[in-house]
């Protein structure tokens, strides 16, 4: 059994060979037909010839698309000048007949919005084959470069008592009989009698644990699940999505941006390298000019500018914005589109107004900034944040007074600025955000496998 990623990338021709897979198109003729077989080893299809002149020749023609079929055959040199070769079908095993209502039908390109609605059956189509493949690469050039630079891949905890970034957005997790507390019309909840005993939710991010690791093995990275109860429909937001979050000991502001940039450019460089078909499939259909994107930032010299001189900037430009930048607030997408174009490239932005960011952030001599970053990168905007986390344990447990945050219940996070604490960093980099500047696909929906937003939790 041979998979057709063999038969790209070694030399079959003139041998007898059988290959499994799924029927994408079937051409058929009087006399002869043509089928298009695909097995999910590469992003290419093998084209399998027959004609009258085989004894199964009606069996053949009625294979219907979507078929899965083992095909026995020789491979022989094409006469199709935009193909190598093709297999001449000898004898073929129908593993599994497909009805006349398979919605993947050869004829008319299914729009994005259909093929979510049956998420089970679009990895069969060219576009979520590369979009797939790419994540797979993408998630494994990840692990290779931490594991290259000696992190240690912590495990964080999936439910916790924390909301991490403190904004209140989590999915409660308990195991009480809501439909009776509603009937009962309960005032207030007794999570005493919950199954931790105490208000619990999903995590918002795994950095709070992750330190407690990083001040032990020195650098650690977390990457999995996280969620938000973000009542958002935008292209970029969903309710479960994944998170890269690296957490370097004896680490500053500097030294987190250095790896910020290495580490991105390590994971592109690797698509790039390990992709090559569907990044030219995504180039020509999805985005114009992707690879050429990719490739430049790999080559960039990314800046590095404060917060205070972006807004400068931007408040000297020549332009009606819709939202006026202002010193002390946030940058909308118009901002971190001009910026990037101002500067041709990647640009950090650091030392951000303090009462816009984390409460864990290092607060920096001012007084009114902290030792926070975002890389905002051409065609992308946003793509990764981070900050050194502050170290000392008067300022942080001043400011987690300050919002109200329980330092009893967060004793633990307070307690390793007292246990041999140092200056520390680290940074976090939404998944289907890369993958979304790595594809060119703009939609969140269509870069994870099962998409959960707002009124959306299908399969």
């Amino acid at each position: 059994m041979v998979d057709i990623k063999q038969l790209f990338e070694g030399n079959y021709i003139d041998s007898n060979i059988e290959v499994q897979g799924w029927i994408r198109n079937h051409r058929k003729q009087a006399h002869f037909g043509f089928i298009d077989l695909f097995d999910g080893t590469y992003f290419k299809t093998l084209q399998i010839v027959y004609d009258d002149t085989n004894s199964n020749f009606e069996d053949i023609s009625k294979l219907k698309i979507g078929s899965a079929i083992t095909v026995k055959g020789k491979l022989v040199k094409s006469l199709n000048p935009k193909q190598d070769f093709e297999l001449n079908l000898e004898e073929f095993i129908l593993e599994g007949n497909c009805d006349d209502d398979y919605p993947l039908q050869a004829k008319g390109r299914p729009t994005r919005e259909f093929l979510r609605e049956i998420a089970y059956l679009r990895p069969r189509t060219n576009l979520f084959q590369a979009v797939f493949r790419i994540r797979s690469l993408a998630a494994y050039a990840i692990h290779e470069y931490f594991n290259k630079n000696n992190y240690v891949y912590v495990h964080t905890p999936l439910i916790t008592a924390n909301d991490g970034e403190g904004a209140g957005q989590v999915f409660q997790v308990t195991t009480l009989d809501l439909d009776k507390i509603a009937k009962n019309k309960v005032d207030a909840i007794d999570y005493s009698k919950d199954f931790f005993g105490k208000k619990v939710g999903l995590a918002v991010t795994g950095q709070l644990e992750g330190e407690t690791y990083a001040l032990a093995y020195k650098r650690i990275y977390t990457f999995g699940p996280t969620f938000r109860a973000e009542n958002s429909n935008t292209k970029t937001h969903a309710s479960e999505f994944w998170m890269i979050e690296p957490e370097m000991a004896f680490c500053d502001l500097e030294g987190d941006m250095d790896i910020m940039e290495e580490m991105l450019k390590y994971v592109v460089k690797y698509v790039l390298d390990n992709a090559k078909v569907e990044l030219e499939f995504l180039n020509s259909f999805v985005e114009k000019g992707l690879i050429e994107k990719l490739e430049r930032l790999v080559n960039s010299n990314f800046v590095r500018i404060d917060h205070k001189d972006v807004i400068k900037i931007l408040k000297e430009a020549n332009v009606n914005w819709e939202f006026p930048p202002e010193y002390g607030e946030d940058i909308a997408k118009e901002h971190e589109k001009y910026i990037t174009e101002y500067f041709n490239g990647p640009v950090f932005i650091k030392n951000w107004p303090k009462d816009i960011k984390a409460f864990y952030m290092k607060q920096n001599s001012d007084g009114e900034t902290v030792a926070a970053v975002d890389l905002e990168v051409p065609g992308a905007g946003e793509l990764m944040g981070g900050s050194q986390r502050e170290e000392s344990y008067e300022k942080l447990y001043n400011r987690m007074k300050e919002l109200n945050i329980s330092t009893d219940e967060m004793d633990w996070y307070l307690n390793l600025r007292r246990f041999g604490g140092c200056k520390h960093s680290g940074f976090g980099m939404g998944f289907e955000r890369l993958l979304i500047y790595l594809t060119g696909v703009d939609n969140i929906r269509d870069v994870i496998p099962y998409p959960r937003t707002p009124g959306n939790c299908d399969f």
